[in-house]
């Protein structure tokens, strides 16, 4: 189970990154509302590397059918 998300942790430390406060309560919100959202709403790490390692097997497979047509 998740643990719950610290939204004032979450804007003092944007706070203390340089975001203004309206910028941080702003940003904040916004991740909460995405959290919020349902399954889904945000990526996990195990699914961004996924992503990430489909993207280059992608590159890869398109360079190797560009370079067996060279001469």
């Amino acid at each position: 189970m998740n643990a719950p998300f610290d939204t004032l942790r979450a804007a003092e430390d944007l706070e203390a990154a340089g975001f203004e406060r309206e910028q941080a309560k702003a940003l904040v919100g916004a991740m909460r509302n995405a959290a919020n959202a349902g399954q889904g709403a945000l990526a996990t790490k195990e699914y961004v590397l996924k992503i990430a390692i489909g993207i280059v097997i992608a590159n890869a497979a398109l360079t190797f059918g560009i370079v067996k047509f060279l001469p």
